[in-house]
């Protein structure tokens, strides 16, 4: 599936809701689906700065593909790390340049969102795309 394919199934399973109470419930409960990471990877070196709640992000280059791995303290960055690996994880640093992250804005996060989980959300968007453009 294509980033773009995989974007727009991701919109398509929000839109199935018809609040955002259910879909911030969707959104942990996609969250709590991570796999779990390694308490060693927790370092200065993979925190995300500009997120409210504690965030650490992983990559390692696999082949021709970027493999990205990411926890936080809260569940609702959880689960937008969640959101976030669906679409950019085990991707080619090519597909991740070429490709606008336009799909949260019709997901709606940008307006749902508190000013600080948007900024969060936006530096882990940040980091993916700036470890993607190091690769390309």
């Amino acid at each position: 599936m294509s980033l773009q394919q995989a974007q727009a199934e991701l919109v398509d399973e929000f839109n199935m809701f018809d609040n955002w109470m259910d879909r911030y419930q969707y959104i942990i409960d996609m969250g709590r689906q991570l796999p779990a990471f390694p308490d060693e990877l927790k370092t200065e070196h993979t925190r995300i700065e500009g997120c409210q709640s504690k965030v650490w992000m992983h990559h390692e280059a696999q082949g021709e593909q970027l493999h990205f791995q990411a926890t936080s303290d809260a569940a609702i960055v959880s689960g937008l790390i969640a959101v976030l690996m669906r679409i950019y994880n085990d991707r080619t640093p090519g597909e991740i340049v070429e490709t606008s992250p336009d799909f949260l804005a019709e997901l709606g996060l940008d307006k749902h969102l508190s000013s600080t989980r948007s900024n969060g959300l936006h530096a882990m968007l940040d980091r993916i795309y700036a470890t993607a453009r190091h690769y390309a």
